[in-house]
């Protein structure tokens, strides 16, 4: 890592929960600061068929970003995953989980701004679901495969902040761009130099870049 890396908040506690997706049950991490939140996030993990689940440094980086600005945090297994109930949907079940992981969330939150956020696969899961969803206000997505899965940015006027590695090839700086070109004036993408999908040793940078976002936004 680099001279401009800087280290990763400190690790919340988080409680193992459990809440339901239609009629199946998932399993999750709930993370709750003691002082006051000033907001909280929905956190997606990559692809169950390609090893995704929750414990994942990406999905970690995410959740430090979070921490740092005092968010509740729900980071959860997608159906089939772990020992979260069913199987792999591809991903019109999975985009009903993360509605649910964040209905769960802002029932134990009480708050109004919510977040859906995801890494990967996790980030296509976030951008689908949570444009569609009147309950999430904005969404993070850090290495949207664009570049590989067929998906249709949403001019929904929500805050959408992508992230994405200029040596990453399945989420191509030039066609994210394009992406939010598409999405509108609430789209804003944020390169790491260096890193490619996988983000191993910039995971310092990517929760500082997505720190500053959310500060700035």
């Amino acid at each position: 890592m680099g001279s401009g890396d800087v280290q990763k908040p400190s690790a919340m506690d988080e409680s193992r929960i459990n809440f339901q997706s239609g009629e199946l049950q998932l399993e999750g991490l709930l993370a709750l600061p003691s002082s006051e939140l000033a907001g909280a996030a929905v956190v997606c993990h990559p692809h169950p068929m390609y090893g995704g689940s929750m414990h994942n440094n990406v999905v970690e980086a995410l959740l430090g970003a979070f921490w740092g600005r005092r968010y509740a945090t729900l980071r959860f297994n997608f159906r089939g995953v772990g020992e979260s109930e069913g199987e792999y949907d591809g991903g019109e079940g999975e985009m009903e989980d993360a509605r649910a992981a964040a209905a769960f969330l802002s029932a134990r939150t009480s708050l109004g701004r919510l977040t859906l956020s995801g890494y990967s696969f996790g980030a296509a899961i976030a951008v689908q679901a949570g444009m569609a969803d009147a309950a999430i206000d904005r969404i993070v997505a850090v290495a949207l495969p664009v570049g590989v899965m067929n998906l249709n940015a949403a001019r929904g006027g929500k805050p959408l902040l992508l992230f994405s590695g200029d040596r990453d090839s399945y989420s191509p700086v030039a066609a994210l761009r394009a992406f939010a070109d598409d999405a509108g004036n609430s789209a804003r993408v944020e390169v790491i130099p260096g890193a490619d999908h996988f983000f191993g040793g910039y995971e310092s940078r990517l929760t500082a870049s997505i720190s500053a976002a959310l500060a700035n936004q």
